[in-house]
């Protein structure tokens, strides 16, 4: 809260967290507006069901715009959809490689122009997946015909891809990752109903209040640890060794490198999320195959689901580890620096030891995202009070809640960081 007072009190600050809040505004009203030829009341009635399904899931990080058939019922799924294909295909793909980690600016600009388009057409796949279902459940008004289907797909597209344009403007003239935002938003917007929902339980089954207690300390302990983790580092002592340049001697001082526990922060969730709901999203879409094995075996409640979704997090955060820090990089500049690590000979093994000390750590924060994310699944499966108070989402939610919230706090303290130097310099 310090932080933020003390931000808000700079004036180009407080205008970038103006403009953020009313982005916002404008995603929470456009998440009220039905889209046309639609029954929202079957519609809601038809969700109370689906709890515990991906249609579930994908209406929680849709902030309930997927019950409510609104123009962002989709959300920034295609986004993060088109995002994970397009950092996939920039390992498989020699050209891709070449304009992700070559090409510059010009190159990151062609990327982002790749994802755009890719954006729009998961959009389209999606928006239509969704129409079927409408129309397959009768949800969807008998005078509709044709121009109906149009106006509803056009819609859940058109509204898609305006977020994924606030969600860069934000980014670029706001704080903090746009995309993230409108997720955490999403996220936040559902906590109230979700607290009511328990409170209810509990009134109508008091006799169960130790559970009910057991579930809101675990919640507490849970933010506690995901807090600590996420602020966790390993870091690697470094001695520069001296250097006389004229007169002036250079180095000799001792630093620290710093490896973030969690380096890939929330990603790793958000991509195994979409990764593993892909198979019932696919099935779901499809009428015939609604009540089928497949769909029930990626139920998110199924062992299936549960055992896919923890391996997709351990790749993933072993996958953004290796993009984000290169230990060879690292090496190389500590011995052109005159740099070492105590008891490490430059070069080589400098390089192996930064590669075990990095797949360690890497290896803790992904078995501790898997379990976060899991356990409250395993807990909502054995729970019938827990199931019927949404927990199985829980992990899910809070982990990207606040590590979203902790990204958003460092780049503020960056920000004035770099106000405060700058009025120095001047």
């Amino acid at each position: 809260m310090r932080t933020l007072i003390n931000a808000w009190k700079i004036d180009e600050l407080r205008k970038k967290f103006i403009f953020v809040i009313f982005v916002l505004l404008i995603y929470r009203v456009g998440n009220a507006i039905t889209v046309p030829y639609i029954s929202k009341d079957l519609l809601e009635s038809y969700f109370q069901g689906q709890s515990n399904t991906i249609l579930g899931l994908l209406n929680t990080m849709s902030g309930s715009a997927l019950e409510q058939a609104s123009i962002f019922a989709l959300s920034i799924q295609p986004y993060i959809n088109a995002s994970i294909i397009i950092q996939l295909l920039s390992i498989a793909i020699p050209a891709l490689e070449r304009l992700s980690k070559e090409g510059g600016e010009d190159g990151k600009k062609k990327l982002e122009k790749i994802t755009r388009y890719s954006t729009i057409a998961i959009a389209f796949l999606q928006g239509f997946g969704y129409y079927s279902i409408l129309s397959s459940n009768s949800f969807i008004q008998a005078d509709a015909g044709l121009s109906g289907a149009f106006i509803i797909i056009g819609s859940f597209m058109a509204g898609s891809v305006f977020l994924m344009w606030i969600g860069e403007q934000i980014t670029e003239f706001g704080i903090g990752n746009g995309i993230s935002i409108i997720l955490f938003v999403s996220i936040v917007s559902r906590f109230p109903t979700q607290v009511y929902r328990l409170v209810t339980d509990f009134i109508g089954n008091p006799s169960m209040w130790w559970l009910y207690l057991a579930l809101i300390i675990g919640a507490l302990a849970m933010l506690v640890l995901i807090v600590i983790v996420q602020n966790s580092e390993r870091r690697i002592p470094v001695v520069y060794a001296k250097r006389t340049v004229g007169r002036r001697q250079y180095g000799g001082q001792t630093t620290h490198l710093p490896l973030k526990v969690n380096m890939a922060g929330v990603l790793p969730i958000i991509f195994a999320q979409t990764f593993a709901s892909i198979p019932a999203t696919i099935a779901t879409f499809v009428p015939k195959w609604q009540d089928s094995w497949f769909v029930k075996a990626f139920d998110i409640s199924s062992w299936y689901y549960i055992v896919v979704y923890f391996l997709l997090i351990v790749f993933f955060s072993y996958f953004y580890s290796t993009i984000q820090f290169n230990p060879v990089e690292v090496a190389n500049n500590l011995k052109k620096n005159a740099g070492q690590i105590p008891g490490i000979r430059p070069g080589r093994p400098t390089i192996e030891f930064i590669q075990r000390v990095l797949s360690k750590i890497t290896l803790f924060g992904a078995i501790y995202l898997a379990l976060i994310a899991i356990v409250p699944i395993v807990i909502s499966k054995y729970s019938a009070t827990a199931k019927a108070s949404g927990i199985q989402l829980g992990g899910t939610s809070i982990i990207i809640v606040i590590g979203v919230a902790l990204e958003t706090m460092k780049a503020i303290e960056s920000q004035m960081m770099m106000r405060h130097y700058k009025g120095f310099l001047e």
